[in-house]
């Protein structure tokens, strides 16, 4: 299942840059996150709890960063497991950063997602509203981090 979209934020590029990849800043903005540790310059451990449908998941996984070109463009590849055997997913993710003008720039992603076990259960549509909420806290939390900033 691929899930794309698009969102702008206010803000410099390189800063929104420096936030992306600022694990505390990215963790405080991103629903759910409980934690999220870089293990080096290419890999981050994460663990995330979202409730999808009536379920309640805790996934814990890996992302590597397979190619980075900042500030501009990346993309990761990672696999997540839930803690209580629910299912696991694996994941592609390519997101791009461009400036539209205005201050503003644009954030397009792709992600690339299968998943397997009980979590494959609840279908494209249920998932796809899901992270269409998701999105759409995390661009309410991230313009607000970056709130101020020249």
């Amino acid at each position: 299942m691929i899930i794309e979209g698009k969102f702008t934020v206010k803000a410099p590029i390189k800063k929104l840059w420096d936030t992306l990849f600022d694990m505390e800043a990215l963790a405080a903005c991103l629903p759910g996150a409980e934690k999220i540790e870089k293990i080096d310059d290419t890999t981050y451990d994460a663990t995330i709890k979202q409730k999808v449908g009536v379920v309640k998941v805790k996934m814990k996984g890996r992302q590597v960063l397979t190619k980075v070109d900042a500030p501009t463009h990346l993309e990761m590849e990672g696999e997540a497991e839930d803690i209580t055997k629910l299912g696991r997913l694996k994941d592609k993710v390519t997101m791009d950063l461009k400036e539209i003008g205005g201050g503003e720039v644009e954030i397009s992603y792709a992600v690339d997602v299968s998943m397997g076990g009980k979590l494959a259960m609840f279908g494209d549509r249920i998932l796809r509203a899901k992270s269409k909420e998701v999105e759409k806290e995390f661009t309410k939390n991230l313009q607000e981090k970056l709130k101020g900033i020249t």
